[in-house]
């Protein structure tokens, strides 16, 4: 397979007029409530989904997934309205019906040369998305953009851009698949519930915990003049093997008795990043990530929760103390981290949010988002399962993803990217 870093193609996408896709039927109009869960990520995310059928080409797969599109959006309204200001001065969407923005277009080639996908590469995946020319924040753009590009083999590609606000993971991958569902003309499997004021703030706000993720951190080490070099996206492929072996040395020392894949790999990358960026023994290092709380709340949310579920939960400690530790040190850390998110810690992050509007900092921190539970390879819209999915670029610097792969989904691909100095010296942390 060619790769798309390789200068000498260029990938070439002609795209049509974009057109406005209304839902089939007359949805409920005015304003639709965003959580505080949802206020906190409203940042876009781009990925892509890459189909070939043996049994049938793409002359009509635009317009089948267009179709399929007004249908779905007649259970997911608030996709086909504009997001705007509240009067409380938060996001929340104003469901006007005017539609989700969907483009066709045309590659100059076959599917394949596009090369591995598994790496963000957001100057060639980026042409299979499609941006609202002239958007300067997010106001501006709709919360859902679809492209549909055909190549020349047959295949095509589905680039979606959506906003986080109106949905993390499981709901944008519920969502995904009901349209493909709709496409395929079954009912769908999961409708989406829609009142998000299951998540209000509680009146009086009860701030219980130190909601740690928020803190702003002194920049002691001078990374931020590393960020002035070129920056590199890698991803690495941690196997069955691998993965055991991380788990291993975390409990090689019997100071933890029990540590899953998630935990052991976390720590191992929060080490290695720390190590790469040269992080001065003092500076202080704040590992981010997201846990689903659906589950976690009291009472559980319901099947179909069309919404964020998600709560940002971290651990914050000295760069010396990761290094100098042995690893079960930052198992144990990202441990706590994960037990900390109870129902009681859930509602707080959503009072703090009420009474600060603070947005986490991402100074001297890592955030790690793992889509390796979601199931976007399974998405059908009568083309069978992609051959190919994934995003097309990490939303922020600090970001690193976890996304599942292979044929069972056993492993694990770590993508992330650096300066292009750290990240020599990350990829040989990485050879385990």
């Amino acid at each position: 397979m060619a790769n798309a870093s390789n200068q000498a193609f260029e990938l070439c996408v002609k795209q049509e007029e974009p057109i406005l896709v209304a839902p089939a039927e007359e949805t409920e109009k005015g304003l639709y409530f965003l959580s505080n869960l949802d206020q906190n990520i409203a940042v876009i995310v781009r990925t892509i989904y890459c189909f070939k059928s043996k049994l049938k080409g793409n002359e009509d797969a635009a317009e089948v997934i267009k179709n399929a599109l007004s249908k779905v959006l007649v259970h997911y309204y608030p996709l086909a309205g504009r997001l705007t200001i509240s009067s409380e001065g938060k996001l929340i969407v104003d469901c006007t019906g005017e539609g989700a923005v969907f483009v066709e277009a045309e590659a100059n080639c076959a599917m394949e040369v596009i090369g591995d996908i598994t790496k963000p590469d957001p100057i060639t995946l980026g042409k299979l998305v499609y941006d609202i020319p002239g958007a300067q924040n997010i106001l501006q753009m709709p919360p859902l953009v679809a492209q549909v590009t055909k190549f020349t083999c047959g295949g095509f590609v589905l680039g979606l851009c959506m906003n986080h606000c109106m949905f993390d993971g499981i709901g944008a991958m519920e969502f995904v698949n009901s349209w493909g569902e709709t496409s395929r003309g079954l009912p769908l499997n999961v409708p989406p519930f829609k009142d998000r004021s299951i998540l209000k703030a509680r009146n009086p706000p009860k701030i219980e915990f130190s909601h740690k993720e928020f803190a702003e951190i002194a920049d002691i080490s001078d990374t931020s003049k590393l960020y002035e070099e070129e920056m590199l996206y890698r991803s690495f492929c941690f196997d069955p093997e691998k993965l055991d072996h991380l788990k291993k040395n975390a409990k090689e020392d019997g100071l933890l008795a029990k540590c899953t894949t998630f935990e052991a790999l976390s720590a191992f990358v929060w080490r290695a990043r720390c190590q790469a960026l040269k992080m001065k023994p003092d500076q202080q290092t704040k590992l981010l990530f997201a846990v689903d709380g659906r589950s976690r709340f009291v009472p559980p949310i319901p099947k179909g929760y069309f919404g964020n579920g998600i709560v940002l939960t971290n651990s914050l400690c000295s760069a010396g103390e990761i290094l100098n530790n042995p690893p079960s040190f930052a198992v144990g850390l990202v441990q706590k981290a994960v037990n900390m998110v109870t129902d009681s810690y859930m509602r707080s992050a959503i009072d703090y949010f009420e009474m600060t509007r603070d947005r986490p900092s991402l100074a001297a921190t890592l955030l790690i988002t793992t889509w390796s539970r979601l199931s976007f390879h399974t998405t059908d819209f009568g083309w069978g399962e992609p051959v190919l999915s994934g995003p097309v670029a990490l939303p922020e610097k600090e970001v690193i993803l976890f996304l599942s792969h292979g044929q069972e989904r056993k492993s694990i691909n770590v993508l992330l990217g650096l300066p292009a100095s750290a990240m020599r010296e990350f990829e040989e942390l990485m050879q385990v």
